[in-house]
């Protein structure tokens, strides 16, 4: 799988673009702003993008998910709870704040479980929810892109209106902490690096100790 990460915005998200070798079938995951760097790395390694994935819908990670749709006719995938918690008007009131657009209506939904396929690629959704309700985190078999559920050395935040952190050390625990040690972590955020290990992060990560 082509993996190419991109630091993005004003927030500093962390964005990838992801490819299938064969058939340069691609999806864009969080694209946080600077879109237009976005797309031309998407040129440059000839990938037609099928799919405009949200890790989870805070506006910092899909503020450039409408001019990506716009310039390649993507789909939006976002998890269903986040979908339904960022359509509600007080969501998105306070939110706003950020100063910074909200994702468009997603045109597919999914679920924990569920199959992301582009060419001969494909990711599996493990729903994560604490940050938002319906954060997820994306899963190849040796990579896991993690968005704001876990860092290197952190977790995500969980004092945001949907946040939930019984929830969320639950899914961090029973998604996460159980893949292979040599599993890598790719974040939504390089706080404290830009990727990691699922071993690394077990032993060293303060926030996850014993979970």
């Amino acid at each position: 799988m082509i993996i190419k990460q991109k630091t993005v915005g004003s927030m500093a998200v962390c964005c990838y673009v992801l490819g299938c070798e064969e058939t340069r079938k691609g999806v864009v995951i969080d694209p946080g702003g600077d879109e237009a760097a976005i797309l031309e790395l998407c040129e440059k390694e000839g990938l037609t993008i099928e799919y405009i994935i949200a890790t989870h819908a805070h506006p910092d990670h899909v503020c450039g998910n409408k001019r990506i749709q716009d310039a390649t006719g993507a789909k939006i995938i976002m998890h269903a709870d986040d979908e339904a918690f960022f359509q509600r008007p007080a969501t998105q009131q306070y939110f706003s704040m950020l100063g910074l657009a909200f994702s468009p209506p997603a045109d597919i939904l999914v679920h924990d479980g569920d199959t992301i396929t582009f060419g001969n690629q494909s990711l599996t959704v493990f729903h994560t929810p604490g940050h938002t309700p319906g954060g997820i985190c994306l899963y190849n078999g040796t990579d896991v892109f993690t968005g704001d559920t876990l860092f290197v050395g952190a977790i995500g935040r969980t004092d945001f209106p949907g946040g939930d952190m019984a929830a969320f050390m639950k899914a961090i625990g029973e998604k996460l902490m159980v893949l292979p040690d040599d599993t890598v972590v790719w974040p939504g955020h390089g706080y404290g690096g830009s990727r990691s290990t699922i071993g690394d992060e077990r032993r060293t990560n303060p926030f996850i100790s014993g979970v």
